[in-house]
């Protein structure tokens, strides 16, 4: 009786000194609510890694499964270490002309537990931090089964540092296009227009696979894709609802446009596939749900469920012919798609939000205020002609510091075996 006596007093006596510090912190603008949901979504943003990886190793051939895998896990390594020391500062940081950030948060430096809106200011760190790592990830779906991993991974600190963190910094950090009203709620140009038109620069640099338009380079694991599109759906909640930042009636508008849009892009996809082949594919009601996803991101915040349908159904369709028209006319390498959907789908959805916009004060077209089209347009714009240029100068610098292609042996063999020393699989 005794024992139980003196552990009791001791739990009350903690409680006692314990419950100052979460009052304190409820004093100072921290929302218990708000930070529980953003904790929430920031995990829900980090499983789309792994998505990304199923969903991409899934549509490579079998003997490259395990490189392409790795060429988006890694990204949760590199680009931690780069968004902790430098990348957040550069994105976030005080505004220097605009067009980047200062290195007041360097090594994140007076990024502690003080409330960033209602949540603390790590968390919001960390929350961004997942975006930054996800957005290089999508690109390797361009350069899969042909580019050497030392170089890539030079390449990622590199485009991170020069695409990713200048254009986050432009639009959510303070920067011109956050200054003249460019809407983008959760990443139609700070990740997937700069992802999509990257992969494209870099599937041209890097050259078309060996077989590539003689031979069928076609997936070796669908349902590995499956599972991949199905975690990306469920992680993009966080994405995109997560971006309120708040757990309020703007993340349940986001969540249900989210929902709306990519089942709307499913259906179209599939359709415009049917129509032309005759057969609906798995494959292409996977890809359908990243294109509505995509398209949906910048519009989400901005948009009512009627609009979100019509850009759903809208990037099924154009996606579709991205990739299985304009890819083949034009005869590039983009080997899993990256531009068709990303590029295409973001580049839509960007634009579409200057069209649907019901936000009070940045109305889109067709409420009546065409300026916030035009908005869109340079905000489009100056994202593709940045990532471009960066891009191939990126390129071009990890090329003369180290070869960027594996050699044709070494492609025929496959990269698990030359780049890993792996197999994915035992027979």
């Amino acid at each position: 009786m005794k024992n139980r006596l003196g552990v009791v007093t001791l739990f009350a006596l903690i409680m006692i000194f314990i419950f100052p510090m979460f009052a304190w912190a409820a004093e100072e603008g921290i929302d218990t609510g708000d930070t529980a949901w953003i904790i929430i979504s920031t995990a829900l943003v980090f499983l789309m890694v792994p998505g990304i990886a199923l969903f991409y190793g899934g549509m490579v051939r079998q003997k490259n499964v395990l490189n392409t895998m790795m060429m988006s896990f890694i990204c949760l390594g590199v680009i931690t270490i780069q968004w902790v020391i430098y990348g957040y500062s550069l994105a976030f940081g005080s505004d220097i002309g605009k067009f980047i950030g200062d290195l007041s948060y360097f090594a994140l430096n007076g990024v502690g537990l003080e409330p960033s809106g209602t949540i603390p200011h790590q968390l919001f760190m960390v929350f961004q931090m997942m975006f930054a790592i996800l957005t290089p990830a999508l690109i390797t779906g361009a350069i899969v089964e042909r580019m050497r991993f030392p170089a890539y991974l030079l390449f990622l600190v590199l485009w991170a540092t020069l695409v990713y963190d200048p254009i986050c910094h432009w639009v959510w950090g303070g920067g011109w296009l956050m200054e003249l009203g460019a809407l983008d709620f959760a990443g139609g140009t700070v990740v997937h227009i700069s992802s999509g038109v990257s992969a494209l620069v870099a599937a041209l640099v890097l050259g078309k696979r060996k077989g590539y338009g003689t031979e069928r380079l076609v997936p070796h694991n669908i349902p590995y894709v499956v599972i991949g599109a199905a975690l990306l759906w469920f992680g993009w909640f966080g994405f995109n609802s997560g971006s309120a930042l708040a757990a309020n009636g703007l993340a349940a508008s986001v969540f249900v446009n989210t929902q709306v849009a990519t089942g709307a892009a499913v259906m179209s996809w599939v359709l415009a596939e049917w129509l032309r082949h005759g057969k609906p594919t798995m494959l292409g009601a996977a890809s359908g749900a990243i294109a509505g996803l995509v398209a949906i991101t910048p519009a989400c915040g901005f948009v009512t469920p009627m609009g979100s349908l019509v850009i759903g159904l809208v990037a099924g369709a154009l996606c579709y012919f991205a990739v299985s028209y304009v890819k083949v006319k034009m005869g590039y390498d983009d080997a899993l798609d990256v531009f068709g959907i990303h590029g295409v789908g973001g580049i839509w959805g960007a634009l579409a939000t200057g069209l649907f916009s019901v936000a009070e004060g940045a109305e889109g077209l067709f409420y009546g205020n065409a300026t916030q089209l035009g908005i869109q347009v340079i905000s489009v714009g100056a994202t593709i002609v940045l990532a471009c240029v960066a891009t191939f100068v990126i390129l071009k610098l990890v090329g003369a510091i180290t070869t960027l292609r594996v050699d044709d042996e070494a492609e025929a063999m496959g990269l698990d075996v030359n780049e890993h020393s792996e197999k994915a699989y035992s027979v």
